[in-house]
């Protein structure tokens, strides 16, 4: 099997897996709050990375150096990122808030002017109108024309975390740690702040064995093994094109999941909306793609 095809199996493998967690957080947040769910999963993921570091033979890298950018980065992701993101999957229905955070692309793509004094293209302001128009769909559930949002928190909140997501990504272009190392440290400094937070709530809820079961899942698949994979998949490739599309299967399987396990009508206005956001993506990332070249036949 050559590199490439072994990349590509990496990436269906975490785009599989991210399909899944629309219906997870929903499934696990019938069960408990966003910051209990965060918890666990958080724990989840500090463990499994922990075990990926150690057999790698990073964990004296892990533990020596790199604590002063983790210490930011941590309440960024996995902190505020995945509170506010849980929020808004606790508000909206699950079709809503995933499509919603599609749009964490064209946000760091506007973001990257000011942070990384990049140029916007003329197809950068097309592809964020045409997207943006299908937030406006999604927010207004078709009523373009009424200004009464259905959950107008909801929507703050899933726009909000695609503005920590995006910031995230540019702030990290500085970042020379390894990625398996980072993100352990993130998370290091993540599940002692979330457990503090936790403590100092009304009171910690027993969530039973579907919640929890739920919440590992969360963890172990959504911030563990697809982040791995994903990671696998983008430097095993020859080049990022080759996967980089991959990722417009994810949000088609995650209505149907959405709709057969936890119950989800599809709206007409989610199904528009997302079309509206995977076409302004499918844009902004159309102009960044160079030729193929012509490849021999095997």
């Amino acid at each position: 099997m050559t590199a490439d095809r072994r990349a590509i199996l990496y990436g269906i493998g975490a785009v599989g897996l991210w399909s899944t967690v629309a219906t997870a957080f929903k499934v696990a947040l019938g069960h408990m709050s966003p910051l209990t769910l965060m918890w666990i999963a958080s724990l989840v993921s500090w463990a499994v990375i922990g075990v990926l570091v150690l057999r790698r033979g990073q964990l004296r890298e892990a533990l020596s150096h790199g604590w002063g950018t983790a210490a930011w980065a941590g309440l960024m992701n996995p902190v505020a990122y995945y509170l506010v993101l849980f929020a808004a999957y606790d508000r909206l229905p699950g079709q809503e808030a995933m499509a919603l955070n599609y749009t964490w692309a064209l946000t760091m793509a506007f973001l990257a002017v000011p942070i990384l004094g990049q140029r916007l293209t003329r197809m950068d302001v097309l592809a964020g109108l045409i997207a943006y128009s299908g937030v406006w769909v999604i927010a207004t559930r078709g009523r373009v024309l009424d200004v009464d949002f259905a959950d107008p928190l909801g929507v703050g909140l899933a726009l909000v975390s695609t503005l920590i997501w995006a910031l995230y990504w540019l702030l990290n272009t500085r970042d020379r740690r390894s990625p398996l190392v980072a993100q352990w440290q993130n998370f290091s400094v993540g599940v002692p702040v979330l457990t503090l937070i936790l403590l100092l709530g009304p009171e910690v809820e027993w969530v039973g064995a579907t919640g929890l079961a739920a919440g590992i899942y969360v963890g172990l698949f959504e911030m563990g093994i697809a982040f791995v994979l994903w990671q696998l998949a983008m430097r095993t490739v020859s080049r990022t094109a080759r996967i980089s599309n991959l990722i417009f299967l994810s949000p088609p399987i995650s209505l149907v999941l959405l709709f057969f396990i936890v119950g989800e009508p599809v709206l007409p206005s989610t199904l528009l909306g997302l079309v509206l956001i995977l076409g302004g993506l499918g844009l902004q990332q159309r102009q960044k793609t160079p030729a193929e070249p012509a490849e021999a036949k095997s």
